[in-house]
């Protein structure tokens, strides 16, 4: 089971990424954080195979978690979740940390996908 903990300040948003992650037999949501600084404590509790992280979130960006988390759960890797795609923000994320990036508008399958391959060692560290 990949033990996800999931971050974004819009709650909707949040439903809808359960959502789907609920619907494969191999995730398991175990914690969400609303904020960067409430992901990287909810994180250190938890200790999840995965950590999505939305980029831009209040008190703490999901970069700056992202590189938090890498210093305190380097077993926990890092994923980007965005509605931005240019090549600024992929560039900021990978060099953050993060292993993975996944757009917003994107093919729920991707995330899934991309959940999978983090989990399966894709990821720095």
């Amino acid at each position: 089971m990949i033990r996800v903990l999931l971050a974004d300040d819009e709650a909707m948003i949040r439903a809808g990424v359960r959502a789907i992650l609920a619907s494969a037999a191999d995730i398991e949501v175990v914690a969400e954080a609303a904020d960067g600084h409430e992901a990287v404590e909810t994180a250190q509790r938890h200790r999840p195979d995965v950590c999505l992280l939305d980029i831009r979130m209040p008190r703490l960006d999901g970069l700056r978690a992202a590189a938090e988390l890498r210093r305190t759960c380097p077993d926990s890797a890092v994923m980007m979740l965005t509605t931005f795609s240019e090549d600024e923000y992929i560039a900021t994320a990978l060099g953050s940390g993060a292993a993975g990036f996944v757009l917003k508008s994107g093919d729920p399958m991707e995330l899934l996908a991309g959940v999978r391959a983090v989990a399966d060692g894709a990821h720095p560290g």
